[in-house]
């Protein structure tokens, strides 16, 4: 079974083909901060990042002709974990997400390659960042207008659990784990018999700091900060994700 993977992400879009289990071949696309910024959204990048994996997968004499497609899900409505098949609801979902992210643009690329090919195929996106199983003590802040939601790395935490019961040759489903994903942003997951009972909001302001992104910040600091007339709803979303943590203190990028 040939299988096309796409991971888009905020600068880079990572593609692989498997036959079945084997990987056949994998690479990483970079997209400069000049070739982005002729796009006003995300969403605007669609046929951009598509025509590259089409262009990439020539290159390397892959031809376009799968028996399933698989991509990184985007920030939809809140779902449980699972693999889902990619359909016209999902696809409207993306395109009026709860938070704008490149990884929204998955389901749409894997759709539109899919139907393009000589024998349509299936398409399908795996545990997205919504996923939601969380119990409701989970949801509690301290401020009931104002639940905890979550978005976190779900993909990246349910593939190291199931890595890791391999090793100890158990069931993924058996075990109570917590794992933590450490990248741009960081999620903490509650992992209880396969389900994520808890994890924090890993987008825009919940859990520690990381390298880009503020965390949990001092709330009635940050309600000044929103009332100075500094700074734009829009300009401020941008710095506490993706120009805070590390990259702020350092003054680097």
């Amino acid at each position: 079974m040939k299988i096309l993977v796409i991971n888009p992400g905020s600068t880079s879009t990572k593609i692989a083909v498997y036959n079945s289990r084997e990987v056949q071949f994998e690479t990483t696309i970079t997209h400069s901060a000049k070739q982005l910024s002729k796009f006003k959204q995300i969403i605007d990048q669609l046929d951009f990042r598509k025509q590259i994996i089409c262009d990439e997968l020539r290159r390397n004499a892959i031809s376009l002709n799968f028996n399933a497609i698989i991509a990184r899900g985007g920030l939809i409505k809140p779902i449980p974990g699972g693999v889902y098949s990619i359909n016209e609801k999902m696809k409207l979902d993306v395109l009026t997400p709860m938070r704008h992210h490149a990884s929204n643009l998955g389901c749409l690329i894997a759709s539109e390659i899919a139907q393009k090919q000589e024998t349509p195929c299936p398409a399908f996106i795996a545990d997205p960042g919504v996923v939601d199983e969380r119990q409701e003590i989970a949801k509690v802040s301290g401020f009931p207008l104002l639940p905890k939601i979550a978005i976190s790395h779900v993909l990246n935490q349910r593939a190291i659990g199931r890595q890791y019961a391999r090793e100890q040759q158990v069931e993924y489903d058996s075990l109570n784990l917590i794992i933590s994903h450490i990248g741009g942003g960081i999620s903490i997951g509650v992992h209880q018999q396969g389900k994520i009972i808890d994890v924090n909001n890993a987008l825009d302001g919940d859990g520690p700091f990381s390298p880009e992104r503020a965390g949990t910040l001092p709330s009635g600091a940050l309600i000044d900060l929103c009332f100075s007339g500094k700074y734009t709803q829009d300009e401020l979303k941008k710095k506490i994700a993706g120009h805070a943590g590390l990259v702020a203190y350092l003054n680097s990028t």
